[in-house]
């Protein structure tokens, strides 16, 4: 048998090892990061320092065969930079400006009211929407910076009653990085049912806005169970060079199931509650749960319906509509609610 064959015939009894795939989100932070260098690096040439390839290395943390590649990616995408001086400083032609995306008017009145949403208190974990409309206003014409202007003028958020969440934003912007690049946290988490302060390593799953409080979906370093842990209670809180096993198939709806806002009960209730005429129109103006279903009577009173997993937090809601509303089923929930009633006039009798 000749060399050749022979070389190939061992190479056919060598199983094959399959190619490890790196994961999706491993790739796109990896292109995340290098589309934020490669910005960054155009913001620096356009900047009035002077900057060649060996100081633009030092500041983008790179190599200068890195700079040398993310330039060659800016001539394709057609910016006219050139070279000056001894010390071959990168510069940008003064006049040139990124093409600016064919907005509708639409389109605009929508990135004012992210930028007005964004800045709400409770809302302002991060600098949202505010750098791309300035940049927007900076790249464009006088129409669409006057239209920018104006519906900043005229779309307000107010009063969402989010909790406060200014002390914490460090602490949104850890679990937000510990996300992307699939890190565990620690920190120590003080909460109204624990006798005392805990200190907590988590396995992040999710960062989620609900009601109105910023949560962490996560899993315990020493528990196999998921919970739900409320931000603002983190009193520290950093992110570890280890790395987070978070399931493939987790489902965020299905964790949550029915539950009425954040934490799910083990049982699953049909509620029916009867609002009449006077709180009729007012109760049914918003959804309050997905479940939501109504049913109008001919007297002008209405009923909701929900299916619910767990009752505690249901019941706190029932309670802000004491007197104008009326559990006719569960039983469960309707002693409850006689209970909290009973605990409020005690309160006002004593």
């Amino acid at each position: 048998m000749s060399k050749k064959l022979r070389a190939k015939a061992d190479d056919e009894q060598v199983p094959r090892q399959p190619i490890q795939k790196s994961p999706d989100w491993k790739r796109r932070v990896r292109q995340g990061e290098k589309i934020a260098r490669i910005l960054g690096l155009l913001q620096l040439i356009q900047s009035r320092g002077r900057w060649n390839t060996r100081s633009l290395a030092e500041e983008l943390n790179c190599s200068e065969r890195t700079v040398y590649r993310d330039l060659k990616v800016l001539e394709f995408a057609g910016v006219p930079y050139y070279r000056e001086g001894a010390d071959d400083s990168i510069r940008v032609r003064p006049d040139y400006r990124f093409s600016v995306p064919n907005l509708t008017s639409e389109e605009l009145i929508g990135q004012a009211l992210a930028t007005a949403v964004t800045r709400t208190p409770g809302l302002d974990v991060g600098p949202g929407a505010t750098p791309t409309t300035r940049k927007l206003a900076a790249a464009s014409g006088e129409s669409v910076r006057q239209l920018l202007a104006d519906a900043a003028k005229l779309v307000c958020v107010l009063d969402l009653k989010l909790a406060d969440h200014s002390r914490h934003s460090e602490a949104i912007k850890t679990i937000q990085f510990a996300l992307l690049h699939g890190k565990q946290v620690v920190g120590q988490y003080e909460s109204p049912y624990e006798s005392g302060p805990v200190h907590l390593r988590l396995h992040p799953y999710r960062l989620c806005l609900i009601k109105n409080a910023w949560y962490i979906i996560g899993r315990a370093s020493d528990s196999s169970e998921v919970r739900t842990y409320r931000v603002a209670r983190f009193k520290t809180l950093q992110m570890l060079d280890q790395p987070a096993i978070v399931p493939a198939d987790f489902d965020l709806k299905g964790y949550f199931g029915n539950a009425w806002a954040v934490f799910r009960g083990a049982t699953t209730y049909d509620v029916e509650i009867w609002f009449p005429t006077a709180s009729a129109m007012v109760v049914t103006e918003t959804v309050w749960h997905p479940t939501q279903k109504a049913k109008w009577q001919s007297d002008g009173s209405v009923t909701l319906t929900f299916r619910v997993d767990g009752l505690e937090e249901i019941v706190n809601w029932i309670m802000s509509w004491a007197g104008r509303a009326k559990v006719v089923q569960p039983s469960e929930l309707r002693q409850l609610v006689r209970d909290r009633l009973r605990q409020a006039l005690a309160m006002y009798e004593s």
